[in-house]
């Protein structure tokens, strides 16, 4: 068995596994790791605990040691120093006239190094400007290019339905949505409607999918002929979270249509006024 904690390095970022060794942490403690960019000060998000050996992937790097005052220090310094670092850098990128939006600055726990994160439309020849700020923060540069859904989990904002960006919050990752989804999910598709902060598709017609896909493969579409209690009839409308139907009866075509429980009936033959398949326009 092995003893491993969980600890996260950004607030919304993902969570890693490290040895825990001897050390016992607490919820909210800080940890100093080994990770490949070097010495790391993260949060454990998750405490103690036991762990079978080949349940584990690979070989856990080991915790270095419990946090100290002097390395949150150090930690809440780097913060500080991270402000001055993004306004040359901006000064810097607009010298050399290059077309790039600087996102965020983090140094390395040790200061070894500075990473600049940037967006932009395409590629950036962004060589000379390396050199420019290696001259003047006398340390390892380096620029990272992120997509639009990065730079708002990374900035935060409120959605539309007036809570905090859900990226910036609990999402570890990005998963595929597309415009399949709303249209099954029957939302406006008004880009306005159903896109997020980030000019991308939101990522909360994820949630719901599974469920929506679910009662799609058992409910009748729109136009199908079905049997009822009352007769055969033609499905005018459907109501996918109540399972409820209107369905116009045969025996009384100019009667309103009927509301009708989807359990109570029976399709015959599959409806002609289904939505068209929509080709897939996934975001990854």
């Amino acid at each position: 068995m092995a003893t491993i904690i969980g600890i996260r390095f950004k607030t919304s970022g993902k969570t890693y596994y490290f040895d825990a060794g001897e050390f016992t942490f607490a919820r909210g403690d800080f940890a100093i790791v080994e990770t490949a960019q070097g010495l790391e000060c993260g949060e454990v998000v998750f405490p103690n605990r036991e762990l079978a050996e080949e349940e584990l992937n690979k070989p856990l790097k080991p915790v270095v040691r419990p946090a100290t005052a002097d390395d949150l220090k150090r930690v809440a310094d780097n913060e500080r120093k991270e402000q001055e670092a993004m306004r040359i850098c901006a000064e810097k990128v607009a010298a050399h006239k290059l077309d790039m939006h600087l996102v965020r600055a983090e140094y390395a726990f040790d200061g070894s190094k500075i990473l600049f994160y940037f967006t932009a439309d395409g590629r950036v020849d962004f060589r000379n400007l390396v050199k420019d700020l290696a001259s003047a923060f006398h340390t390892r540069i380096e620029l990272r290019q992120i997509g639009v859904r990065d730079e708002a989990k990374m900035l935060g904002g409120l959605g539309i339905c007036g809570q905090p960006l859900c990226c910036s919050r609990f999402l570890n990752d990005f998963q595929p949505v597309s415009i399949k989804m709303a249209k099954e999910q029957g939302l406006s598709l008004n880009p306005t409607k159903i896109s997020g902060s980030c000019g991308r598709l939101m990522c909360c017609l994820k949630y719901e999918q599974e469920a929506y896909s679910s009662l799609i493969r058992i409910t009748p579409k729109q136009g199908a002929l079905v049997n009822t209690p009352e007769g055969r009839g033609t499905v005018t409308e459907v109501s996918l979270l109540t399972g409820m139907l209107k369905v116009r009866l045969e025996k009384a075509p100019d009667s309103p249509p009927v509301a009708m429980k989807r359990d109570d009936v029976k399709v015959i033959r599959d409806g002609k006024g289904a939505p068209a398949p929509v080709q897939e326009e996934t975001e990854e």
